[in-house]
């Protein structure tokens, strides 16, 4: 607040991401089956109570196509009482989540699934621009076009304005000053004329309410989380700067709440206008965020009008250089490719192909997730081996195990072993191993068990600390180990 030029970029960029979200929460609210009234409403409470409440400033959080898709059949099944106690429920979950420290697991999340999350979301929403560029005046291209070189040209002669407005301004005079008949903002949805007020669902506090709309809120509260601290963890990036992941989990929560309370259809975070506050406008601050969505209320509210004749080829070109600046182009480059290991470009490919196919970030993000687990379980496996290191007499020979020992490389760990050709005594030194789970312990039991059925004494040396607690722990005392 000291600072006049960062308070400006900040106002700025608040007024660029209002004027972004007005046909984003309309397209949200009917994609929902709702009022757009309620997406514009829950745009506006989420921006304000998660710039207060979040962990991550200058992120946007509003109305968003993902929750949409998830509680939508509640409202065209129950009624939109039914729907708003959803939206409700599903934060008290994630206020719930944050407190566990649910956020905490984000940073299981691998590299690779983080580039295909990027590109995916990119792709979503470039795809969503396509249904303003079909069946329109030829001029809507020319139009984007202008709009395009505009954001690009613009930053070369100033930074004192975001480029973004600049395009929004000039292309809503020039469709207004020539009369043309464009698509305009005006043509997505009604805009409310009034506050948003105090809305108590009127739904029975019952078990078989919470039987019809546990499921919705439970999917939602995920969904919603997910995209928010993948976005946090992507401009924590951009900015070179941390966040509180822990109090962004529970603050999308409290916001949600109040958003339900006040007849909100719900949101998260958006990583669209996200993108345009902190990479197109230079956004650092809560400011932006909360100004965003005073600004938002504002603009529909008060100037609706006004609003109404920005044409979406503007909001179109916004959003079009939002998906190039978005893209992880350095990621498809035939050298990254040629040097990047093969299993990595396949769990990008992976959380691109399932994000852009079901148009949830959730799926695709999980995808990514598993692809890679299995590929790294796939990897590690096969770097465990048995060699023979010493032969001390010939009543004893020594093995040694070489590697991490867990339940997909410790498999075949029974089957490297001489049973018949062995001495006496054998030494299986462990020194250079690990032991992780209880598979290994029981292959080790195998092992041992085998050897005394031959009349021989295997020994299991060189245990560091944590196997032999959990080999002393659990030796002998597992079913199938003998």
């Amino acid at each position: 607040m000291r600072d006049p030029r960062r308070l400006r970029t900040e106002v700025l960029a608040g007024l660029v991401v209002a004027l972004a979200l007005i046909p984003e929460a309309i397209s949200f609210s009917i994609i929902a089956g709702v009022d757009p009234r309620m997406g514009l409403f829950a745009s506006f409470t989420m921006a304000v109570s998660i710039a207060i409440l979040g962990g991550r400033p200058a992120m946007i959080s509003a109305a968003t196509g993902a929750v949409a898709l998830v509680i939508a059949p509640v409202v065209r099944e129950h009624g939109m009482d039914h729907f708003i106690a959803t939206v409700i429920l599903a934060g008290v979950i994630q206020v719930a989540f944050g407190v566990l420290g649910v956020a905490k697991l984000v940073r299981f999340i691998p590299r690779s699934v983080m580039v295909g999350f990027v590109n995916a979301l990119a792709i979503l929403i470039f795809l969503a621009q396509l249904p303003h560029l079909t069946g329109v005046p030829v001029v809507v291209y020319g139009m984007v076009a202008v709009g395009i070189a505009l954001i690009v040209l613009v930053p070369r002669l100033t930074t004192a304005v975001p480029a973004p407005l600049v395009t929004i301004v000039v292309l809503t005079v020039v469709t207004v000053a020539f009369a043309l008949h464009v698509p305009t903002v005006g043509d997505q949805g009604q805009l409310p004329e009034s506050l948003p007020s105090l809305f108590v669902p009127d739904v029975p506090l019952s078990l078989d309410t919470l039987r019809i709309i546990g499921p919705y809120a439970v999917a939602m509260a995920l969904v919603g989380l997910m995209e928010s601290l993948m976005t946090a963890k992507l401009v924590d990036d951009v900015t070179d700067t941390r966040s509180d992941k822990t109090r962004e989990a529970w603050g999308q929560g409290v916001a949600n709440v109040v958003t339900g309370f006040f007849g909100g259809m719900g949101g998260c975070a958006m990583i669209g206008q996200t993108m345009i506050n902190v990479r197109a406008s230079g956004a650092r601050t809560r400011i932006s965020t909360f100004l965003a969505g005073v600004f938002l209320l504002i603009l529909v509210v008060g100037l609706g009008d006004v609003v109404a004749t920005i044409p979406m080829a503007a909001l179109v070109a916004v959003m079009v250089m939002v998906c190039v600046g978005t893209f992880d182009w350095h990621s498809i480059r035939p050298a990254t490719l040629r040097r990047m290991p093969r299993s990595e470009t396949l769990v990008m490919l992976a959380t691109v192909a399932v994000t852009v196919a079901t148009h949830n970030l959730a799926y695709g993000v999980v995808t990514g997730v598993l692809v890679a687990a299995v590929m790294f379980v796939r990897r590690v496996a096969h770097l465990t081996e048995v060699v023979e290191v010493a032969h001390p007499d010939e009543h004893t020979r020594v093995y040694a195990v070489v590697g991490e020992l867990f339940w997909a490389s410790s498999n075949d760990l029974v089957t490297q072993f001489d049973y018949a050709g062995d001495p006496e005594n054998v030494v299986i030194d462990m020194s250079r191993s690990h032991i992780w789970d209880a598979s290994t312990v029981a292959a080790l039991d195998a092992i041992t068990t085998r050897y005394a059925a031959k009349g021989k004494t295997a020994t299991i040396v060189g245990l560091d600390a944590d196997s032999a607690e959990r080999h002393g722990r659990l030796a002998g005392h597992l079913a199938g180990g003998h």
